[in-house]
């Protein structure tokens, strides 16, 4: 069983977990990359998703975000890399998600992550319509055991990866909860200076 990873070391990291997201060979500092540049609107605090009882270990293997056009499997492991930073899909691997292997698996009780590109040097990647998404939408994820865990969004959230709301994202929270994170924001000097980032809670 996973174990989630603790947060000193994820305060030091994963406020760069996404910097490979940037713009497509030719495009200029600025423009979006083979579509809109990916921001969200500040939501209004939903009323809480019933509880619904924690699910046994079991690793995701398809993730469904129908709002965002998002139907990908199998899904992909990130750890650590060699210099201790977050592993991000590569950009070979820009249509497919990531599951945070340090963290607990989706439908668990505490905040299982998963990781993929808006877009890559290659052009647009599997979150590049997450400015679709709004709370209420439902995250289906598929899971090795044969169950599906279905998430309900409760917040998105744009914020500066400098600014990276470490505690929010990891810490420890009483039910199971998901988070989803990409790049946004205006392309900068080759780079989205961005995350945007879904929560969302486990409805059935």
């Amino acid at each position: 069983m996973p174990h989630r990873a603790r947060l000193p070391l994820a305060a030091a990291l994963l406020c760069v977990a996404l910097t490979g997201c940037g713009a497509a060979p030719g495009t200029p500092a600025g423009a979006p990359a083979g579509s809109s540049a990916p921001s969200v609107a500040p939501a209004a605090d939903p009323a809480p998703s019933a509880t619904t009882a924690a699910m046994p270990a079991s690793e995701p293997v398809r993730v469904r975000i129908p709002a965002a056009g998002v139907d990908t499997s199998p899904v992909l492991e990130l750890g650590l890399a060699a210099d201790g930073t977050v592993e991000v899909p590569s950009v070979a691997d820009g249509d497919r998600i990531g599951w945070y292997t340090k963290g607990v698996t989706p439908g668990e009780t505490g905040p299982a992550v998963l990781i993929g590109h808006f877009d890559t040097a290659r052009g647009p990647a599997v979150l590049r319509d997450v400015s679709r998404v709004r709370t209420g939408a439902e995250i289906t994820v598929s899971r090795a055991d044969g169950t599906t865990a279905v998430f309900r969004v409760r917040e998105l959230e744009q914020v500066g990866k400098k600014e990276f709301p470490t505690a929010k994202v990891y810490g420890d929270t009483a039910r199971p909860e998901l988070r989803v994170i990409t790049c946004g924001g205006e392309i900068t000097d080759g780079h989205r200076p961005d995350n945007i980032i879904l929560y969302a809670d486990l409805v059935g």
